[in-house]
Parts: C-alpha cells; sequence; structure tokens
C-alpha cells in the first residue's frame, strides 16, 4: 500500500472518503484504525483501499498529517469486503455499516481498567427515598455510575452522594482479563444415529475450510444444539473463532447453561443490555482472537474476529433478525454472505425455516441436513383444534372449555402448561365506556396497551408511558376505562380465576428483559415452581422444559390480521415452535389451538402436521404472486415531522418513479402506522423480477432528487415489516 499518503472512511456518514499524509515512522495498513483531524476537531476512520473507495483527488502538498494509529488489529480484508456488501445491497452509507464494527468506543483507547463502583453494607447519615430505593435495586450490582443509575432508576447525584457517605465505594476493574478458555472434549454427548450422521457432515464442512452454506431442518426437540455443538467443538480443536447468533436475549441464559455443561466454560456473549466494561473486554478479545465462541444477538456478525471458523444462526427463521431502523439488514442473509467472504461454513438451523431458506435448499443453493425425530424416542405432541365458533369461552372470558379442561387436568397431574399470546400486557386497547374515548400515543397513530402489572399505558412501538388516569379526559367521568381485548396479563388473571391454586407466571420481553430475570424464569420452571407459564413469541423456541406437557393457543388467527406477505408463514411458525414446548421429556404432549377459522390452509397444516403440504401451497402462492423468493421487494419510507411536508416529498418521488418493464412501483400511501414516533410516513413499494438491478434502479430514482431537510428518506430492502 502506499506508505505517504492513504484514504480513509470516517466514522461521519455526512462525509465522504478523506485523504490523509501518513507521517514519518508511523505504521499503517489497510484496516488500521486510525485519528484523523478535521478542521478542530479529530475524527476515527479507517484506512481503506482507494480503488475500493473512490473520492477527490487532493494534491500531496495539501494532505494533513494521521494523528494516531488505535491500539486494535487492522480490519481484516474479508470484514471490509462485508462492510462494502452490506452498504451495496441494503442502499446505506458505508460509514453507518462501519460503526457497527466499531462499536464500543472504550475498546479503541483508554486504559485497561476502569472506575466500577458498589454497596459496601453501610448506610448513609440521611436516608431519603431516592437513596433507599438506590440501595435496593443495587444489591450485588457493580457498574459504572451512570450504569447503576439507569439499574435504580436515580439520578447520577444520588449515587454520588452515596458514595460521598460512605455507602457505595469504587472498584477498579482489570477490563481486558482474559476468558476461562473452552475445551473440545470437555463432556462429549451420546448422540443418536440420526445426529451423529448430521453432526459428521457439519464437522467435515468446519475441517474442509470452505464456503458451505447450510441449512439443519430439524424438528423440535430433535437436538439441533447438540447436533451443531459437534461443529463447534471441530473448531476449537482447530483454534479456530465460533460465533452462534440467537433472536432473543431472554435464549441467551439457557444456552450458556447448555454450553458450559458441554465445553466446561461459558462462551462470550454480546447484546445491548451489556455494560460498557463488558463490551470493551468482548470486543478486544474477539479482535485478538482470545475469544473462542461468541454467542450474541444480531451485531455480533459485524465484530472483528481474528480467525473465524464457523457461524451458526440458531431460529434461523425468526424475524427479529431482521433490523429494522438505521442499516435495515437482515442477519441471516449477513451471516451467510460473512460465511462466503470468510470461507467457511454457515449453519442455519431451525424447525420451521423460512420459506427463502427452504427454497434456497430445493435449488442447491443450500445443502440440507435434516434431524427427522424427536431425541431420546420423546413424540411429537398431538394437536386439536378447538373451534371458537361452537366452543365460546363464554362473557369477557378467552380460555375455553376444553382448554379449561386440560389445565385443570395438567395441575392435578402436576404437569405444567403454557398458554400463548402474541400479544404483550393486559388489553391492546383502553377506553372510555360513557363517551367511548380511546387512548391513543401522541407520537403514533398506534393504541396505548394497559400494563396491568407494571399500572401503565405504553406505547409499543416509540415506548411512550402513561399511568392511567383516575377520569376519562375527554369527559371526566371517573372509573369509567374499559379494557378491550386480551394480552398475556389478561389470560393469566384468567387462570387464576379458573385455578385459584396454580402457580402462573408471565413470560414476555417485559418480564424477562434481561439475561438475569430469563434464567430466574427457566430454573423456577425447571425446578416446578411454575404450574402455568403465559406467554407470548419469546417462549416460542429455544426452552426445553420435560414437565411440560400441554400448550393452548389462545388466539391462533391473531397473525392472520393485516395482509402481510408472510402473515401465513408466520403463524405457521410460532404456532408450530410453541407446540413443540410440549411433550419433550418422557410424557407425551398435547396442544390445543384456539381459532375461529378451522378451515383455513394454515390452520389445517398445522392440526395435520403437514408441515410440506403447507410449505408447498404457499410457495406456489408466492410464485404466482412474483414475491419473494421469486421476485425481490423493496420499500421507501418517507417522513417528516409535518404531515403536510411528508406527503408531498412522496407524492414527487412518486411523481418520478421509474416506468421499467421488470420492475413495478406501488403507492405512494400512508403507511399503516402513519404516524411513528412523531413523524409522519408514506410507503412506496417495489416489486421487481429477479433479474432487475432493484439497488442501482433505486440509487438512480432517489439521487435526483432533493428534499427539503426536514424529510427523511428510508430504503429497506427485502422488507420484513408493513407497518
Amino acid at each position: 500500500m502506499p506508505a505517504k499518503r492513504v484514504r480513509l472512511l470516517v466514522m461521519n456518514t455526512a462525509l465522504g472518503p478523506l485523504d490523509y499524509r501518513v507521517p514519518e515512522g508511523m505504521a499503517v495498513d489497510y484496516g488500521s484504525v486510525v485519528v484523523a483531524p478535521l478542521g478542530p476537531r479529530q475524527v476515527t476512520g479507517i484506512v481503506w483501499e482507494s480503488e475500493r473507495l473512490p473520492g477527490t483527488e487532493v494534491p500531496d502538498s495539501k494532505l494533513r498529517p494521521l494523528l494516531d494509529v488505535l491500539d486494535v488489529p487492522p480490519l481484516q480484508a474479508e470484514l471490509r469486503r462485508l462492510i462494502e456488501w452490506t452498504s451495496d445491497y441494503y442502499i446505506a452509507p458505508m460509514a453507518s455499516v462501519a460503526r457497527m464494527v466499531i462499536s464500543s468506543g472504550g475498546a479503541l483507547r483508554g486504559p485497561a481498567t476502569m472506575t466500577e463502583y458498589r454497596l459496601t453494607g453501610g448506610m448513609p447519615e440521611r436516608m431519603t427515598p431516592q437513596r433507599q430505593a438506590a440501595i435496593e435495586a443495587l444489591e450485588g450490582e457493580q457498574a459504572t455510575i451512570r450504569e447503576l443509575a439507569g439499574i435504580a432508576g436515580v439520578s447520577e447525584g444520588v449515587l454520588r452522594g452515596l458514595v460521598n457517605q460512605g455507602a457505595m465505594e469504587p472498584v477498579e476493574v482489570d477490563i481486558d482479563r482474559p476468558y476461562t478458555r473452552a475445551r473440545a472434549d470437555f463432556d462429549q454427548p451420546q448422540l443418536s444415529a440420526d445426529q451423529r450422521e448430521v453432526a459428521d457432515r457439519l464437522v467435515a464442512a468446519v475441517e474442509e475450510r470452505k464456503f458451505a452454506p447450510i441449512l439443519l431442518d430439524g424438528v423440535t426437540g430433535s437436538g439441533k444444539t447438540e447436533t451443531y455443538f459437534e461443529a463447534v467443538a471441530a473448531a476449537l480443536a482447530a483454534d479456530r473463532q465460533v460465533l452462534v447468533l440467537l433472536p432473543e436475549i431472554a435464549l441467551t441464559e439457557a444456552f450458556l447453561t447448555r454450553f458450559e455443561g458441554r465445553f466446561g466454560a461459558a462462551p462470550v456473549t454480546w447484546h445491548s443490555s451489556m455494560k460498557a466494561t463488558e463490551r470493551r473486554r468482548a470486543w478486544r478479545a474477539i479482535a485478538s482472537g482470545e475469544a473462542q465462541v461468541v454467542v450474541g444477538a444480531r451485531s455480533a456478525l459485524f465484530l472483528p474476529y481474528r480467525n473465524l471458523g464457523l457461524i451458526v444462526v440458531d431460529e434461523a427463521h425468526e424475524i427479529s433478525f431482521k433490523q429494522e431502523d438505521g442499516v435495515r439488514y437482515n442477519a441471516r442473509d449477513i451471516a451467510v454472505m460473512r460465511a462466503r467472504f470468510e470461507g467457511i461454513p454457515a449453519v442455519l438451523a431451525s424447525a420451521t425455516p423460512a420459506l427463502e431458506s427452504l427454497h434456497m435448499a430445493d435449488s442447491g443453493t443450500y445443502e440440507k441436513l435434516v434431524l427427522p425425530s424427536r431425541f431420546g424416542g420423546a413424540e411429537l405432541p398431538d394437536i386439536k383444534l378447538v373451534d371458537l365458533t361452537e366452543e365460546k369461552p363464554g362473557s369477557g372470558a378467552w380460555i375455553a372449555p376444553p382448554l379449561r379442561a386440560a389445565l385443570q387436568d395438567r395441575l392435578e397431574k402436576g404437569e405444567q402448561s403454557l398458554l400463548f399470546l402474541n400479544r404483550r400486557g393486559y388489553a391492546p386497547l383502553t377506553l372510555c365506556r360513557h363517551c367511548g374515548y380511546r387512548f391513543k400515543c401522541p407520537n403514533c397513530s398506534a393504541w396505548l396497551v394497559e400494563h396491568r402489572l407494571s399500572r401503565r399505558l405504553a406505547c409499543h412501538h416509540c415506548g411512550h408511558e402513561t399511568q392511567p388516569p383516575e377520569k376519562c379526559p375527554e369527559c371526566g367521568e371517573p372509573d369509567c376505562l374499559v379494557a378491550c381485548g386480551p394480552g398475556v396479563e389478561r389470560i393469566a388473571d384468567e387462570v387464576r380465576e379458573i385455578l385459584p391454586e396454580a402457580r402462573v407466571a408471565v413470560a414476555t420481553s417485559d418480564t424477562l428483559r434481561t439475561p438475569e430475570a430469563a434464567a430466574q424464569f427457566v430454573a423456577a420452571v425447571e425446578n416446578k415452581l411454575i404450574d402455568v407459564i403465559v406467554g407470548t413469541q419469546l417462549v416460542t423456541k429455544g426452552f426445553h422444559f420435560p414437565e411440560l406437557t400441554l400448550v393452548g393457543v389462545i388466539d391462533a388467527d391473531l397473525g392472520l390480521e393485516g395482509g402481510d406477505l408472510r402473515a401465513a408463514e408466520r403463524t405457521y411458525q410460532q404456532v408450530a415452535q410453541v407446540a413443540g414446548r410440549a411433550g419433550r421429556g418422557e410424557k407425551p404432549g398435547e396442544v390445543l389451538i384456539q381459532t375461529r377459522h378451522p378451515e383455513a390452509p394454515v390452520i389445517a397444516a398445522l392440526e395435520a402436521g403437514d408441515r410440506d403440504a403447507f410449505y408447498e401451497a404457499e410457495t406456489e402462492a408466492r410464485r404466482y404472486a412474483g414475491a419473494p423468493p421469486f421476485g425481490r421487494w423493496a420499500a421507501i419510507i418517507i417522513s417528516s415531522e409535518d404531515e403536510k411536508e411528508a406527503r408531498e416529498a412522496a407524492q414527487r418521488l412518486g411523481d418520478t418513479r421509474p416506468r421499467l418493464d421488470d420492475v413495478q412501483v406501488l403507492g405512494p400511501a400512508p403507511a399503516p402506522l402513519a404516524l411513528l414516533r412523531g413523524r409522519y410516513r408514506y410507503r412506496l413499494l417495489l416489486v421487481a423480477r429477479r433479474s432487475a438491478s432493484l439497488q442501482a434502479v433505486i440509487r438512480d430514482w432517489l439521487d435526483k432528487i432533493d428534499h427539503p431537510p426536514g424529510v427523511r428518506v428510508g430504503v429497506d430492502i427485502d422488507p420484513y415489516s408493513f407497518v
């Protein structure tokens, strides 16, 4: 590379590539992370190949010198190519993608120790309600003042007061201490013949050290995790790193327990709930190659692995792998592309694969490995439909008589039950019985959801919260608020009425928002301290509870509303996954699915257990419509805080739409959530043939129009959300 000048990709989307001079004696390479001057400020940048990052040529005499090379390994060429591909495919600024790589500012510089704080056990001379709340909330916690303030829900000043009073003390933490090493041979399992055959192929793929996209298609309870653990062991034995992606933080703790039992040490974790010190430690260990196995959320895909040998995407069908803001990428697809650039296998594991993944396997692009039966002789549960038009729950109730009887039966037998409803809170709508006033979010065109456990009305789109008022804000009538429709909290209350002696737990992203809370929930279920679980899609995957023998689906039709492209597929996946929680041990399982539309193809397929027939019918419907995977879709979202400005910008864009044979543009139209986080939104949908150069068409179209400063234009390639 040139010794005297370099081109930087800087971490600012408003700036293009910038050229700098390399001072005498400073050693830089492609991928080096450096600090450079920009006017009176300093910016962080990555040294890039100038031929791959076109920019304005500046004479050598005008180049300013780099200030510093940061003490982290250069980003490898494979990761730089992934940044380029992600930026190009998802029409996102390269700087936005690169920021996901440089995702821990603390990892780039600073001391290897950090000051954290913890309670001493002493009490302040003067106790206030805030201090009392902080002391109660921070028992056993250790973190920075800012992080502890967030945990306790108090100001940083309250905690500094506790420090001054001796109730809290500073602790010097060695941030970069090494992780315990995992061992490939720590506790090798006994696999079934089917598992051993699949495991041998996965191990061979790791040892071959070449790109191999593999779909691991196994029924619920077939032991997919134990099987791909053998590939993890092969990578560990070869001293190569492994990335395992999970769709939910709540699944992490159960997975960590299984991993530690197999390999003798916990893996390195990466998710949004980590403290700054944990993020720094993990990032630097990953970049140096010291971190052996990383288990994380989708953002872990962009970390700077030194020697990656295997990527596993568990529950690969999950829609939470699609990022819905910022860079709108699909982690499942990025995982395959990273494996391609790295020249390693990528394993997509699921009991209900995405239709796109099955299509890739059927076309021979992915290799398909199948685990057709449950491990250890366990049988798949018996599935029955409860027709709600005939078996009516009764006024103000949501659990039909057959499901009530089944819950009573399991409680008498000492077995556990799970009720599934993919709707958080107590009720999706609250209104005034006197004047009909409905509680809406002030920032979004959405109803506020009542959460009775925490006494709040909340918007699940922007996070706005308020306490339920004593009187109707419209007519002033007291005691007139009515909850409409069920959420999981309301179902839990109904279970308590039916079975007063039952121990009931609500499992949602509200109640299991931290790994610690999820671990406590899992331990309570495993120790038979819970009789009935009432949960959302969070409980449809990953959990293994041998004593859970009954699953009830409260409203199987809920996911079919709204006309979403993937509505039927998503409903099938969720219900099939939650059904798979039943009968995973020696005792047989039963699934009761409440529905008003037993004749619907997806409901009939669930009852018959005929996944292949459902997917074949869904595939033909997609093929006929030219929908993914047979066509390509993209959404353009125009938004502004001013409704008129948003509408006019969308109309201008619509008026200049491309007129092409292989691309159709639908809209603009108000988005289903026309107001989101205080911004008015319009959408256009592009429907294209596979042969169309969709990204080039969109870039050429958008580049021709300048919008007012208040207008934002977002592009969503391969959209999953249509709100």
